[in-house]
């Protein structure tokens, strides 16, 4: 078993609502010195040891995980893992 690990972030320049609204929060509860934050999605994939990982997640990344237009993802894979 291949253990992935995904995460999604929006990409500079793209407006992040949940981002600011984690800051201004943030802030409110006494950590001014938070400037700035950005939300993501983080995701674990555990996949067959005979697959073409790399393959078959970047078409998961762009077909389904991640909106390319508007999102960056990364992911690492783990030999072996199982949780």
């Amino acid at each position: 078993m291949k253990t992935v690990k995904i995460t999604v972030t929006l990409k500079q320049g793209v407006l992040d609502p949940q981002g600011k609204a984690v800051q201004e929060s943030l802030n409110k509860l006494g950590f001014p010195k938070v400037q700035g934050a950005r939300v993501g999605k983080y995701m674990e994939l555990q996949l067959d040891e005979h697959t073409d990982v790399d393959r078959q997640i970047e078409e998961m990344c762009a077909r389904l995980l991640a909106n390319p237009v508007i999102e960056d993802y990364q992911y690492t894979i783990e030999e072996g893992a199982v949780q």
